[in-house]
């Protein structure tokens, strides 16, 4: 059963390609890969972001205030009408990460979002996260305003699965179809040659990865895919976010 609840702190760096062919060499010694990664492939993450008609929320969040929060609709893969996808409510709060979500078929979801009620409760809904959403709902007048997908890889920690690495490249985006079954496509958010690391643990970080990163001198820094996405949509930027620009 999918983990519904998460409560870590969630680190961000930005790697060049040859950075990221080293890291993932190293992380092979003490992490085994994804399950959705085994057979050597990426698998893809497909997000459409609720905001209000003024983009409060994501103007909120860049602003980096002490809290902030987000509403997305995730699957993974392009999903059917009818296929089981996740809505996410995501916290942050002075650096921790809450993030709550439920299953829900994909049109439940769309009538979910659109009235803020949901017809029937079945067995493969989180009922509270369904209230809290709810709540949130009825705060915001949200409307779908981005999809957002990219590839990822990603990696837990042989013996301690609360450690989790993963990386996303190919990040690509439309402000337009903001439907998940609508496909896949979109314009380049960031390079082809930027990859995202994310490190998500509720506790430190284990010495021999604080070693990587000092070895490969990766620093940490604040980075948010529809953040950036954003931000090159009120400035009229039509290349992609290039590190250090």
């Amino acid at each position: 059963m999918p983990i519904e609840v998460f409560n870590r702190y969630e680190h961000k760096y930005i790697l060049d390609h040859s950075t990221y062919v080293a890291v993932c060499s190293a992380l092979s010694e003490h992490m085994e890969l994804d399950k959705h990664n085994r057979n050597g492939s990426l698998y893809e993450i497909s997000n459409i972001y609720y905001d209000t008609e003024d983009s409060f929320l994501i103007r909120n969040s860049i602003s980096k205030p002490v809290h902030k929060q987000k509403l997305r609709l995730r699957s993974y893969g392009v999903p059917g009408i009818d296929d089981k996808v996740f809505l996410e409510l995501k916290k942050k709060h002075d650096g921790l990460v809450n993030k709550r979500r439920t299953v829900l078929r994909l049109n439940e979801a769309y009538e979910f979002i659109k009235t803020g009620q949901v017809c029937e409760y079945k067995e493969y809904m989180n009922e509270q996260v369904i209230r809290e959403i709810s709540y949130f709902l009825s705060v915001y007048d949200v409307k779908p305003m981005l999809f957002l997908a990219y590839d990822r890889i990603a990696f837990f920690d042989i013996n301690d699965h609360d450690l989790r690495i993963s990386f996303d490249m190919n990040i690509r985006s439309r402000r337009d179809e903001l439907f998940l079954e609508a496909g896949h496509h979109g314009t380049p958010v960031v390079d082809d040659e930027i990859y995202v690391m994310e490190i998500k643990t509720s506790r430190a970080k284990p010495l021999w990865l604080c070693d990587i990163l000092s070895e490969h001198e990766i620093r940490r820094r604040s980075f948010s895919k529809y953040g950036t996405e954003y931000i090159n949509y009120i400035s009229g930027r039509h290349a992609p976010f290039i590190a250090g620009v």
